[in-house]
């Protein structure tokens, strides 16, 4: 007999998966060959593939509901109102920030998911996540959030406190390592704005002559400011020094004016909505490290391969000292003929 899922935890399909992998003991990743080799020169390894998903409804959303409100005092007047328009902001408090929540909430979740994934397989983070949203199948009113990655774990003994999540590829994640830099969270900032269509609105987008609609160019710069505000308040949150960019999205729409249709009159708003993902990051090294000096130094290509792993090792939080030592042992062994 099946017993139904809470909903707390990892889906009842996710976990048995996770236990089939462990007793494989075989893993699977999407990186690639350049990828694979990458994440092994700063000291770790794949364990597996991993993900989150989650289905939410978002059926009360829009502007049936409220949260679209343009909050325009002169809305449903002649020509628009002749005041200038607000900006309507969900970061400002807004009634869009509940629908802003909303997403947040359900991006969080498939997040959390992958996160237990990874810990399930023993893994220390996530590399290469790529988060993604659509309509789910059937259900109109419903959006699917998946994010997928592949699960990584230091071949040392030093272990995060949390495991950290990232969009950077096998290349990215190497170089962030080896600059003295590490991942903490994969983050997602979102705003949306809504502006009434005003009076000095309509004079410039009718005008003969060409000129910038300033309304719209403050809407679209708010609310692109509002979600870079959103990550690095996220950022700070989890002690992060720093966000580097994933990817940005911005959609906007028109649609008519929910105080100007309570007065019987047709007015429109315009509606933007602006998504930024990208990953926090914290700096482990406040300076460089110091040259090491070897009491041998031979020449010859196997030398230069095994100085080169050397350096790697030395130069990752999370390098395996057993291995540098051996690597040690086998380039002193080289001596002249190295």
């Amino acid at each position: 007999m099946t017993v139904p899922w809470s909903g707390g935890g990892l889906p009842p399909a996710a976990a048995e998966r996770m236990a089939e992998v462990r007793q494989s003991g075989t893993w699977t990743s999407a990186l690639s060959t350049g990828e694979f080799a990458s994440v092994r020169s700063v000291g770790f390894e794949p364990v597996g593939q991993v993900m989150g998903s989650a289905v939410f409804q978002i059926a009360r959303s829009g502007r049936y509901w409220g949260y679209h409100d343009c909050l325009y005092g002169g809305a449903g007047y002649s020509f628009g109102g002749y005041g200038d328009a607000p900006i309507a902001l969900s970061g400002s408090g807004a009634p869009s920030r509940a629908l802003v929540g909303v997403f947040d909430q359900a991006r969080r979740t498939a997040l959390g998911r992958m996160t237990q994934e990874c810990q399930a397989l023993g893994g220390d983070g996530v590399v290469a996540a790529q988060l993604t949203m659509q309509a789910f199948p059937s259900a109109p009113q419903c959006l699917e959030f998946k994010v997928i990655g592949t699960a990584v774990r230091a071949q040392g003994d030093v272990r995060p406190r949390q495991p950290f999540t990232c969009h950077l590829d096998g290349q990215g994640f190497a170089k962030l390592i080896s600059a003295g830099w590490v991942p903490a969270e994969l983050l997602v900032g979102m705003s949306i704005g809504v502006r009434h269509n005003d009076y000095r609105t309509q004079s410039q987008l009718y005008s003969w002559q060409n000129n910038e609609v300033t309304g719209w160019s403050n809407l679209i710069h708010a609310i692109r400011a509002d979600a870079r505000q959103q990550l690095r308040k996220q950022a700070s949150r989890l002690g992060g020094d720093g966000v580097i960019m994933a990817a940005g999205d911005l959609r906007v729409w028109e649609e008519s004016c929910i105080r100007a249709s309570n007065n019987n009159s047709e007015q429109r708003d315009h509606v933007a909505e602006a998504t930024m993902i990208g990953t926090s990051i914290a700096r482990f090294r406040t300076k460089a490290a110091a040259p090491r000096t070897l009491s041998v130094m031979p020449l010859g290509k196997r030398g230069d391969r095994l100085r080169q792993r050397l350096n790697a090792i030395a130069s990752s939080p999370y390098g395996d000292r057993d291995e540098y030592r051996r690597l040690l042992t086998e380039l002193q062994d080289l001596g002249d003929q190295g």
